[in-house]
């Protein structure tokens, strides 16, 4: 965990102005869709954590003990998640087999619970907009030579990023840097 390097803020303009290119994902071609979405988040990670600090910032301003609510548990059904999978290999191999049925568990856990405490709506715009806004961002940003390097970097080892450890939590390490 020492070697953990948060990458560098990437500029506005790489990251949604000028030079930034977006296309629809061909959604025949999972696997290539997949490869895109891990790559951008691995490139572009210090901005969408960034973004997504400052929505929560925002939704923390207006309903502080909802979102905290809504954070705690969903960090504790992530925690409880990445132990079981850990820990049981059939978790573990639904994990790298189903990342998006993980993610979409993860979070409906999540809203079933806090529908229960009744912190619904903080949950939905608080946490779920966010990530959301970062998988639309990264599904359609292609990318571009030094977003390929960087993703190489990482993929080889030589370089250790925190959502490339949050991707290796959820089963896709072996898709980064494709």
């Amino acid at each position: 965990m020492v070697d953990v390097q948060p990458p560098p803020l990437r500029t506005l303009d790489d990251f949604v102005l000028g030079s930034a290119r977006f296309s629809v994902p061909d959604v025949r071609n999972l696997d290539r869709w997949n490869n895109r979405i891990i790559n951008n988040l691995l490139y572009y990670q210090s901005n969408y954590f960034v973004s997504a600090v400052a929505f929560l910032l925002v939704v923390g301003y207006f309903q502080p003990l909802q979102l905290i609510l809504g954070a705690t548990v969903v960090i504790l059904l992530f925690l409880g998640f990445v132990w079981a999978a850990e820990n049981k290999a059939v978790i573990r191999r639904f994990r790298r087999n189903h990342p998006s049925l993980v993610l979409a568990a993860i979070l409906g856990s999540s809203y079933l619970l806090l529908s229960v405490l009744g912190g619904v709506a903080v949950f939905l715009f608080g946490i779920a907009f966010p990530i959301l806004m970062i998988l639309i961002h990264a599904s359609v940003r292609l990318r571009n030579l030094k977003n390929k390097l960087e993703n190489k970097l990482e993929s080889i080892g030589l370089k250790r990023t925190p959502m490339g450890l949050l991707l290796e939590a959820l089963g896709q390490e072996q898709e980064a840097g494709s």
